[in-house]
């Protein structure tokens, strides 16, 4: 049993244009596509950052601070649950905060890039 498609009737080739290496160059070294690298950077560079710091202290503080990770907050919760619980909060929250960055910010940039590059070719 075959999984490829059948070729479409009629000969004609829907494939559409692709641009040419030139134009991806002139487009990776416009200014517009800068900014686009910018937008991008100075928000998942500080985040990875401060993630990485946050993470990082989490497990120092697990090695080297049992007894203040051990502190029993109430019950059964001690310090070192809660900062655990954190890192993944702390996921979910970047996770929601760039994808919020993204649909704002980069991906009307990049949509029109694509465009006006599928319009050239």
């Amino acid at each position: 049993m075959a999984t490829d498609a059948p070729p479409p009737q009629g000969g004609t080739d829907t494939s559409p244009v692709q641009p040419t290496t030139e134009s991806f160059v002139e487009v990776q070294e416009s200014a517009e596509f800068g900014e686009l690298r910018r937008t991008y950077r100075s928000f998942a560079f500080p985040l990875t950052v401060a993630f990485i710091a946050w993470y990082l202290l989490y497990v120092l503080l697990s090695n080297y601070a049992g007894g203040f990770m051990g502190t029993k907050l109430f019950g059964n919760i001690n310090v070192a649950l809660v900062f655990g619980l954190a890192q993944f909060a702390t996921t979910f929250l970047i996770a929601w905060l760039y994808s919020r960055h993204a649909a704002e910010k980069l991906d009307p940039k990049a949509e029109a890039i694509k465009s006006r590059m599928e319009d050239d070719a």
